[in-house]
This record gives C-alpha cells, sequence and structure tokens, in this order.
C-alpha cells in the first residue's frame, strides 16, 4: 500500500444551511400536507395520499441529519462504505441522513509517555520518558489506514487512535535511545549523548515519530526528553562513577592551576634576585609549594629555628 499517497479531498456533496432546513422541514412541509390534505381530499383522494406520503416522508429526512461542526474539527463522509470527502466547514448543517459521517478532532493534543527502561548504546539500563504533541493531518489515513475499531454507536474512536500514538511513541524512544550512551564514557570523546544531547535528541526523536505516524495521518509538533535517569539497580554505582570523574576532573584543574603559580613564583624570585636557589633547594621548594597548592586541608607552616 502506498501510505504517502494523500487520498484526502474536500466533500463535494450537499451540504444545506442547518436553520434554513429546519424552517422547510418544521413548518414549510407540514404547512404543505395540511394544504394539500384540505385542497386535495374531496377531489382527488388518492392523490392527497400520495403527496401526503411523499411529504411526510421528506419531513421524516428532514428530522435527521443535521450536525454542529466547530473549529478545527472535521467530519469524514462514508456513503454505504464508500469515502465521499472530508468536510471542514463550521457552523450548523444539514446533509444526507444516509450518509455516514465520522466525527474528527484536529485540534493540538499533549500526550505524556511514562517513563519506560531501555538499554542505552553501551548496555546501560535507563529511564526515559518525553512529552509528545500531536494532531491529525489527514483525515482519511486516520480512519481508513489503521484499525480503529469503531464504538457501538458508530463514532470514531479516538481513544483507539491515541492507543496507536502511545505504542508508536513508545517504538520510536527505544528505537533512539538504544543509538546513543546515556553519559560520556572514558573512551568517548566528544560523542553525542543523551544527557548532553537536547535538542539534537529531540530533533531525532520528532523525527523518527512522524516517520511513524505519518502511515497513520498524524502530524508531531514537538517531541520533548522529560525524564531521563538510570535504571535502580545501576543508579548507585553511576552516581559514584560520577563522583570519581568530578574529583579527577577537579583535581586535574587544581594540578594545572598549581604548576602554573610555582613557575610564576621561581620565574620571579630569580627576576629580581631575592635568593638563589640550586636546584636541589629548587625541588624542594616545587614540593613544598605543590602540597601546599593542593592540599586539601590548610597547611601547617614548619619554622626552621637551627642554622
Amino acid at each position: 500500500m502506498d501510505f504517502d499517497h494523500n487520498k484526502e479531498y474536500e466533500y463535494r456533496g450537499l451540504v444545506i444551511n442547518g436553520f434554513a432546513m429546519i424552517f422547510f422541514t418544521f413548518i414549510l412541509i407540514p404547512g404543505l400536507i395540511v394544504l394539500f390534505t384540505l385542497t386535495l381530499m374531496e377531489r382527488a383522494e388518492a392523490l392527497a395520499v400520495v403527496l401526503d406520503s411523499i411529504l411526510g416522508f421528506l419531513f421524516i429526512l428532514g428530522c435527521i441529519g443535521y450536525f454542529t461542526q466547530e473549529p478545527n474539527q472535521a467530519r469524514v463522509m462514508i456513503f454505504f462504505g464508500k469515502y465521499k470527502g472530508t468536510c471542514r466547514k463550521t457552523g450548523y448543517f444539514w446533509v444526507n441522513p444516509f450518509m455516514s459521517r465520522k466525527k474528527l478532532s484536529l485540534r493540538i493534543r499533549n500526550m505524556d509517555i511514562e517513563p519506560i527502561k531501555v538499554n542505552d548504546k553501551i548496555g546501560n539500563p535507563v529511564l526515559i520518558g518525553m512529552v509528545l504533541v500531536w494532531r491529525i493531518r489527514d483525515t482519511y489515513k486516520a480512519v481508513f489506514d489503521i484499525d480503529t475499531a469503531a464504538t457501538p454507536t458508530g463514532a470514531f474512536n479516538n481513544s483507539a487512535l491515541e492507543r496507536f500514538v502511545r505504542i508508536q511513541s513508545d517504538a520510536a524512544l527505544r528505537e533512539v535511545t538504544g543509538q546513543f550512551a546515556y553519559d560520556e564514557t572514558d573512551n568517548s570523546g566528544r560523542e553525542l549523548t543523551l544527557r548532553s544531547g537536547g535538542e539534537e535528541i529531540n530533533d531525532l526523536l520528532e523525527h523518527k515519530l512522524n516517520e511513524r505516524l505519518a502511515l497513520a495521518g498524524m502530524e508531531v509538533v514537538e517531541a520533548r526528553l522529560n525524564y531521563l535517569a538510570y535504571a535502580p539497580e545501576i543508579a548507585a554505582v553511576m552516581l559514584r562513577r560520577q563522583q570519581a570523574s568530578a574529583i579527577i576532573t577537579a583535581r586535574e584543574k587544581i594540578v594545572e592551576g598549581a604548576v602554573s603559580m610555582v613557575k610564576m613564583a621561581l620565574d620571579k624570585l630569580e627576576k629580581e634576585g631575592v635568593v638563589n636557589l640550586d636546584d636541589e633547594r629548587k625541588a624542594a621548594m616545587v614540593s613544598n609549594l605543590l602540597v601546599v597548592l593542593c592540599a586539601e586541608e590548610p597547611a601547617q607552616p614548619v619554622i626552621n629555628s637551627g642554622n
């Protein structure tokens, strides 16, 4: 089946203003029935019965077939199983009562996809959830290309459509999660991750969802991750790993600054001639300065009172 071909078109059948039809049905037809009955009953009783029967049938038809449609709503018109178009007009109307009318909402809808457990690229189990904003774009595909199992009254089953969206969203979320690691690994370099991807991850997720939901005539307006965490069984271990990584990064920064300060101190002492130090004393001074600058506790000075 060609899912990309757009089979939707505007309904071109008879659509009458509902208020005009009410006037015709409840005022004009009853008046004609009374008029024909009084006029023809004595002269042509059979003709009066026939005309009254026809007008009575038109009255019955005129009593049904009304519908009200608000902005961003549509009705898929089906005549004895054949698609006749989609009516998007707003107002109060009357159409052929034999025409089946499936009501669809074209308004934007919000859906919160509960966090699911998925393995990331390197096999770590993570919990990930998202918020999805979507709407129906193609009414033909939404009604005829997926099985929504209409309600007992014949109305369109919106809950079945939402189940389809939820299942496809779950599948797309699993697919995207499996392509990236949760966080940077030791050898990952500048690789894109779920934690740091931000807009790029959201754009990819939106693209994957549009590919899946286009089969049912739906369009994703926005898709964003709203929950991301390690699964409980490894959360404590990964927290310690992150803490260790943060400590190493901080130590590297401290050592880098300490070496720079030691070099500056030695250069300044030598330039201003404060004291002449041989290599052995320079090494001792460097060692002492690094201990003072890199230590977590304040240094305790020791005063040499000897020679």
